[in-house]
């Protein structure tokens, strides 16, 4: 017969499990609600600087600019910067962006070409350093919602070995963030810049609402409202001068919104592991009080019977 004691303690456990699950939850959400927020206040300062350089583009020929940024080279060895998260209870999120990486590397590899990682993330680093991969550096310890200084400060790595050629092309494989149960790992070329890739196509800020008491996300599209400087306009400074001066800003915006959608898909998907976690502990005490029931009910009947038992031999 099942111990009662046994069962009531293995339900009050999974109850505080329980509890800690659903906190976790909440937690992740009301992260993702900042991290929106960061999106949306960064937005002014990125269409700006977009704007800004669609029209630099518009008055002379990126071509004819011999800017180290721009400059394609023969490629020998490529960087691959790779995101992933510092901590775990967060479903396949780490796992999947880890194996595309590894998946990256063994292509390049194939073809001849060497690669060096660095690395953004706790849990990537701790997987490619007991494996010994080439790895330049490591950064861990970012916050949960990414910063412009973070994301600065990784950029100027790139930008270094980029420039010192020690990399000839600079990758990027973070995880896009597409719902709070979607996201998927994706390669970026960061460096050399794409000329085709300044001008600012619609984009999408993400933002997380409750609706019936669920979370979902809501999509916003973003309308692109670039346009050409007037023609008799004068630059006080050459406007390859100035292009130099904001491509590295264009880096560094492009690595903050990386970080951000991979942050976003980071805890959109531990919102969704501590909710799976919840309601499966939600069926276990389910099970467990059925079967408390019974074995309770077992131990009731088995008394009475032996008190009828007792009952009947003194007769």
């Amino acid at each position: 017969m099942p111990n009662l004691k046994s069962i009531r303690d293995r339900i009050q456990s999974v109850k505080n499990t329980k509890k800690i699950t659903e906190a976790m939850r909440l937690v992740a959400a009301a992260k993702v609600r900042r991290a929106q927020e960061q999106v949306i206040a960064t937005r002014p300062f990125a269409d700006r600087l977009a704007q800004v350089l669609y029209a630099l583009q518009s008055r002379l020929r990126f071509e004819d600019a011999n800017l180290p940024l721009l400059r394609q080279r023969d490629v020998k060895t490529v960087g691959i910067l790779v995101v992933s998260g510092d901590r775990g209870l967060c479903g396949a999120y780490n796992s999947n962006v880890i194996r595309r990486a590894e998946i990256r590397a063994k292509e390049l590899q194939a073809e001849g070409i060497d690669y060096r990682f660095v690395i953004a993330g706790r849990k990537a680093a701790q997987y490619f350093q007991r494996r010994e991969y080439p790895i330049d550096a490591v950064f861990t310890g970012l916050e949960q919602v990414p910063t412009a200084a973070e994301a600065s400060q990784i950029a100027d790595q790139l930008l270094s070995m980029f420039l010192s050629e020690s990399v000839d092309r600079v990758e990027l494989v973070y995880t896009r963030f597409v719902s709070l149960i979607s996201s998927r790992p994706v390669i970026q070329t960061l460096l050399p810049l794409d000329t085709q890739g300044l001008e600012t196509p619609d984009d999408e800020i993400f933002r997380l609402t409750t609706r019936g008491g669920q979370f979902q996300v809501e999509r916003e599209k973003v309308a692109s409202t670039s346009q050409a400087l007037p023609q008799d306009m004068i630059f006080e400074q050459d406007p390859v001068q100035i292009l130099d001066a904001l491509l590295p800003l264009y880096l560094n915006n492009q690595l903050l919104r990386a970080l951000q959608e991979s942050a976003a898909s980071e805890l959109a998907a531990r919102m969704t592991a501590m909710s799976n976690a919840s309601d499966n502990a939600k069926e276990l005490i389910s099970g467990l009080t059925l079967s408390y029931n019974k074995a309770r009910q077992a131990a009731i009947t088995q008394e009475i019977l032996e008190v009828v038992g007792g009952a009947e031999a003194l007769s």
